[in-house]
């Protein structure tokens, strides 16, 4: 399977504009262009670029102007959930592949408390990756935060290229992932006197940026009960409801960015359907619920194991696997494919593999979690 995805990694605004943000229909010659041989112009470019780097020339295309970027988007370059492709920004907050996990690694650099995730361009567990997310650590009193951006130099909430954050609880026990961008309506909120309707259209009260729930990550002592042994992770996710991996279920799937800071004034957010596809979580569905996989004891080697196809080489308390719980309702063995993986490969180095229903930022906000110090469970 070939993977391909063009990130952020100089100034956003540069690159916001290049692949967001198309030159304006009445400057732009090339959109007068017939909509046929466009089409097949476009549809040519997409098939033969299909890794990177050459995949830029499809990103460069969406960045002529509004029409070339529609006809890509909108019917050629396929979701992720069907292509196994990242091409755009976007890629990284839809569902992975149905069908097979994207590969990618992270790097974790001690020092400056930063992670970056990469996409694996090459079967090597660590080399020849494409950046895709950054995070930032920053500890305060009774709680730590992991700040998560489109660019590797710009981790702050103020960047245009942030996307979300992780937060945890003063044990480390605790986690919640939240989304820079509103929920759209039928999702599940928690619902107050300050929640109230305009027209047809839910408003909340102010929230600041980047707090939107969308995951929470719990962790218990682990299963031998000791200080040795595997952790046991609960991650609920709170917009994707256990359906979506039954045949035929669909997750909610963002179709594009949205500044809320232009659209709506930052105190009045509005939550609307137009930026997402497919049927959100309610409360009547339930949540998703993701669990451990329980590893085997090895008998020869005196250690409780795991198979991660060897895209695991060093033993460490982090490694896990997540599949489906019977919690979330509905849910039979034949559900147990994992959906989630991380392993240790180097001092600082590790790999990461998801696939639908979650997103590489879902993903990657799972795995920073496990990063964090853990002072009742280890």
């Amino acid at each position: 399977m070939k993977l391909s995805y063009v990130g952020f990694r100089s100034k956003p605004s540069r690159n916001v504009q290049t692949s967001a943000e198309p030159a304006p229909e009445s400057s732009c010659r090339w959109a007068i262009m017939p909509e046929e041989l466009l089409r097949e112009v476009l549809m040519k470019v997409e098939a033969s670029e299909s890794e990177w780097p050459m995949r830029r020339s499809v990103v460069a295309c969406a960045g002529v102007c509004r029409s070339w970027r529609n006809v890509l988007i909108k019917e050629i370059v396929r979701l992720p959930e069907v292509s196994g492709v990242l091409t755009f920004p976007i890629s990284v907050k839809q569902p992975g592949p149905r069908d097979s996990l994207i590969r990618c690694f992270i790097k974790r650099n001690g020092s400056a408390h930063s992670y970056n995730l990469y996409l694996s361009l090459s079967q090597a567990l660590a080399e020849n990756g494409k950046f895709l997310l950054g995070a930032r650590k920053s500890r305060h009193a009774t709680f730590t935060e992991y700040i998560i951006s489109l660019n590797a130099d710009d981790r702050s909430k103020g960047s245009c290229a942030y996307i979300g954050k992780l937060k945890s609880n003063f044990l480390g026990t605790k986690f919640s992932v939240y989304d820079a961008l509103p929920l759209p309506t039928g999702a599940k909120m928690t619902r107050n006197r300050s929640t109230r309707l305009i027209g047809s259209k839910q408003v909340l009260p102010s929230v600041p940026s980047g707090s939107y729930p969308v995951a929470r990550i719990s962790f218990e002592l682990n299963v031998l009960g000791s200080s040795r042994g595997p952790r046991r992770m609960h991650c609920v996710m709170d917009t994707i409801s256990p359906s979506a991996i039954k045949p035929g279920g669909v997750a909610p799937t963002q179709t594009e960015f949205r500044q809320s800071s232009i659209d709506t004034p930052p105190s009045l957010p509005i939550i609307t359907n137009e930026i997402f596809s497919g049927p959100l979580c309610s409360q009547r569905d339930g949540q998703l619920i993701l669990k451990n996989k329980s590893p085997r004891w090895h008998e020869q080697l005196q250690c409780w194991c795991l198979n991660f196809n060897g895209r695991v080489t060093i033993a460490s308390v982090k490694n896990f696997q997540l599949v489906a719980s019977a919690e979330g309702g509905g849910i039979t063995p034949e559900h147990e494919e994992v959906i989630l993986q991380f392993g240790k490969v180097d001092k600082d180095v590790f790999t990461m593999d998801y696939r639908y229903p979650i997103s590489a930022f879902q993903a990657f906000a799972i795995c920073l979690s496990s990063f964090d110090t853990k002072i009742a469970c280890e």
